[in-house]
């Protein structure tokens, strides 16, 4: 099934080029679009060049400056959607999420299921390179998204997904508000509530080697904002049946 990798960049010279020739590499048709956010280190450009030397395979969206992860992902699925992709995967450009697992992911939402996640928090995931601070923030905020939410998904944060074509067509895309982070815990609830069904695979989360982290407090204030917002949502709906998610 063909396969589109959507892969947002911000100042990523040091591994857009790396991570694109190793998805290239991978078996299966996987093509890749680059959403970049008009980095000043000159990402876009090392990304023009991919895009020439492989015309079918590699597309950029240039955008004029840091807009947002939750808008970047909404392009790429734009674009993603006007072609013929059955499958279209996020990930980051960092190599925190590893390129090799993306075939288990495909086979796996190629075979049953509507999303499959690269989870930390199932039997056999894990991080590696990470603070404890940040290893207790990350696993706090999925709790907290996981109970309020009711989500069933382990690692509701991650940003390494893929999608069944079918499920992007039916988002409810222009009502998302959330931008930053807190876009993944939205999409995955709006997921949810249509009754897709959700699976997850383990992966190795290594921290960044190259480049700095995007992560700040203004995001964290912004993910407990959207889950509560949700909360309230969710709220009309109690007594409701939610189909399970996995």
């Amino acid at each position: 099934m063909k396969t589109t990798v959507i892969v947002p960049t911000y100042n990523e010279r040091e591994n857009i080029e790396r991570l694109v020739r190793l998805l290239l590499g991978l078996p299966g048709e996987i093509n890749t679009i680059i959403v970049d956010d008009g980095s000043p280190d000159g990402t876009g450009a090392i990304a023009d060049a991919l895009a020439e030397e492989y015309p079918s395979r590699v597309e950029v969206i240039h955008r004029s400056g840091k807009l947002g992860l939750g808008t970047a992902y909404i392009a790429g699925f734009r674009r993603a959607l006007a072609g013929d992709s059955g499958l279209i995967c996020t990930m980051d450009a960092d190599f925190s999420h590893p390129p090799a697992t993306i075939p288990e992911m495909v086979a796996k939402a190629a075979a049953s299921y509507d999303l499959v996640i690269g989870s930390r928090y199932v039997p056999g995931g894990r991080t590696v390179g990470c603070t404890p601070p940040r290893i207790a923030l990350s696993w706090g905020a999925n709790a907290f998204a996981r109970v309020l939410l009711g989500l069933r998904a382990h690692d509701t944060t991650a940003g390494f997904r893929c999608y069944r074509r079918a499920v992007l067509e039916k988002a409810p895309l222009d009502q998302i508000l959330s931008n930053g982070y807190s876009f993944l815990i939205e999409m995955l609830y709006h997921v949810q509530r249509q009754g897709w069904k959700v699976g997850e695979v383990p992966i190795t989360f290594e921290n960044r080697r190259e480049g700095t982290s995007k992560i700040s407090k203004s995001e964290i204030t912004k993910a407990l904002a959207t889950v509560s917002r949700l909360f309230g949502q969710r709220l009309k709906y109690l007594g409701r049946k939610v189909p399970p998610a996995c």
